[in-house]
């Protein structure tokens, strides 16, 4: 957290020039200009093969579609005496989106935070992503920002790229929302920054829980573990089931594909510290044991995964079925991949179109109106001996 601020008080004063500077420290680029041209973004997606694209546009609409339906809708109510009372919604102006880096390349996360900030309304979009090796983020990275309609991209990454869209600099604008996963030191950032700007969540490392009984195939939910496992060596796999023929065959099945996997030393690190098996008497014994830990996703290999779900209280997004992997949600499916993790699930939902958003009240009396309610008022201004609270009532009333 000491360096976070560090770097986050540099950001705030110098501006640029610490932009350039920490990049260069922290990436191995000196990110000269820090904007990459919309014309840029245009020829990444141009040279996109054709069924990256098709999947990329597939993705897109789905997201979309999902997202139009979450548009809330304003409220406009009569009190008993006439008085107007409502709530209505608008989209911040300005919304900064984070798109991590490092290990891999997320165009996911471009659509997942792009797409519900264009569906609310939001006038501007600025991205910031970590520049590759070669002073550029991945080409996939920028055809999918052109797609979302993304046109403001600042190739800087990390705790410096959270302090520039907090505070501002000569380049990247002050935002007034800012959302998308990242390493720790982006998550410190973010929470530092809270207040000055509002943020979507402050994600930790993926994770998943799968119930599973004697229907599900160990192969299937083998790949399922695996495929949280090889996010990251902090990832969270757990299996809680009530077969002790799945839970046995468990350790092979894992191991098989772990054989030549791309990401074996990251997946078998995370199974290593953070994978559990758990042998359940009963499957409401499991969905107590998940509510405990409240994952961001969670699998139900079950018959009947619906009557599953009902016992479930605290989960970021629940997949039902054999036919339902994770990573449906992750990609396509349509509801937001970014989802709370590290229990926070008891209190907090999935990134939304709401979160680039913010409510007004809009209250409206008549004269009956104050009168009816006008002497309730008044006393309980003066239970709180705010004098002029009192006084602003019966003023009028006179």
């Amino acid at each position: 957290m000491a360096r976070v601020e560090e770097i986050l008080s540099r950001v705030q004063a110098e501006g640029d020039a610490a932009l350039m500077e920490l990049t260069e420290r922290f990436d191995g680029v000196r990110p000269d200009p820090l904007r990459i041209p919309p014309q840029r973004l245009a020829d990444a997606w141009q040279a996109t093969p054709a069924s990256l694209k098709d999947a990329l546009r597939l993705a897109h609409q789905r997201i979309l579609s999902f997202h139009q339906h979450q548009l809330p809708a304003d409220l406009a109510v009569t009190g008993p005496h006439g008085e107007l009372l409502g709530r209505r919604w608008r989209p911040v102006q300005r919304a900064g989106l984070y798109v991590p880096g490092g290990r891999a390349s997320y165009p996911s996360t471009v659509l997942m935070n792009a797409v519900p900030a264009r569906v609310a309304g939001v006038q501007r979009l600025v991205m910031v992503t970590p520049p590759g090796p070669g002073g550029e983020p991945h080409e996939t990275v920028l055809a999918a920002a052109h797609l979302a309609g993304v046109e403001e991209v600042y190739r800087v990454g990390g705790a410096q790229a959270i302090g520039a869209l907090a505070f501002g600099t000569a380049t990247i604008p002050r935002v007034d929302v800012i959302s998308g996963p990242g390493n720790l030191y982006v998550t410190l950032a973010k929470k530092a920054v809270y207040g000055r700007v509002a943020i979507d969540s402050l994600a930790g490392p993926s994770e998943v829980l799968v119930i599973a009984d004697h229907s599900a195939r160990a192969d299937q939910v083998a790949a399922d573990l695996l495929a949280q496992a090889e996010h990251d060596p902090l990832a969270a796999a757990i299996l809680l089931t009530t077969s002790p023929e799945l839970a046995a065959a468990m350790p092979a099945a894992l191991a098989a594909q772990l054989e030549n996997h791309p990401r074996a030393e990251i997946t078998r690190t995370a199974l290593n510290d953070w994978g559990l098996i758990v042998l359940c008497d009963s499957l409401g014994r499991a969905a107590q044991l998940s509510d405990c830990f409240a994952p961001e996703h969670l699998e139900l290999l079950v018959e009947d995964p619906e009557i599953l779900a009902e016992q479930i209280q605290h989960a970021g997004a629940i997949f039902m079925g054999p036919y339902t992997p994770e990573a449906v949600g992750d990609y396509l499916a349509g509801p937001n991949h970014t989802l709370p993790t590290a229990g926070t699930a008891r209190f907090a939902g999935a990134l939304s179109v709401e979160t680039f958003m913010r409510h007004t009240s809009l209250i409206r009396f008549n004269r009956e109106a104050l009168e009816a309610t006008g002497s309730a008022v008044i006393t309980l201004a003066e239970s709180e001996g705010l004098h002029s609270h009192a006084e602003s009532v019966k003023r009028r009333l006179n």
